[in-house]
């Protein structure tokens, strides 16, 4: 199954929006649409997450099969919480669900998700060891994992960082916050 690709061109999403190229350079040049310039060049990309915000916030209708599916695995046990989880992803991401580690590892082997969000609000699920799993299969290199937790302190966000995880939102977190969780980049010391 070959992934979407992660970034576009301007032609590609000015022919999903239904413009002309020029209009998004527009969004593009006055900070509406978040990308990306390649060193050297003119050209612009543009992160398919950040054309689904935009999308969204303009209220632009969004083919699925042009866009390209955006898939999040959600590992929990909890049911009040995988529904709220999965009601403010709608849109975002199709999630889909596993409710053990086993589950999680037979779902990234079927779906190739972009972003893996555990639950560490479920003690029935080893979170630590979902995130050594995915952190330690090559094909899954590009793959973000977000733990979802209430109330932790800096200390134990930046464990949870040292662990391999790719940030930390709320298990009650908007969606916007989930984004940001998922697009948050590790920063280790060098």
């Amino acid at each position: 199954m070959a992934r979407p690709k992660e970034t576009l061109t301007t032609g590609h999403v000015a022919a999903i929006c239904n413009v002309a190229p020029r209009t998004v350079t527009k969004w593009f040049d006055s900070g509406r649409l978040k990308g990306y310039r390649i060193p050297g060049s003119r050209d612009r990309r543009i992160p398919r997450t950040e054309l689904r915000k935009f999308m969204q916030e303009y209220n632009i209708p969004a083919d699925e099969h042009d866009l390209g599916s955006s898939i999040g695995l959600l590992v929990t046990d909890d049911n009040d919480l995988a529904r709220s989880f999965v009601a403010r992803l709608r849109g975002l991401y199709e999630v889909k669900m596993a409710h053990s580690g086993f589950e999680a590892g037979l779902a990234m082997q079927k779906f190739l998700p972009e972003a893996v969000f555990v639950s560490l609000l479920t003690p029935a699920i080893d979170a630590c060891a979902i995130c050594q799993n995915i952190r330690g299969n090559p094909d899954w290199a590009g793959v973000k994992v977000v733990a979802l937790a209430d109330n932790l302190t800096q200390s134990e966000r930046v464990a949870l960082l040292q662990k391999g995880f790719d940030g930390c939102v709320s298990g009650q977190a908007d969606a916007g916050e989930i984004i940001l969780g998922v697009e948050q980049i590790q920063q280790q010391p060098a």
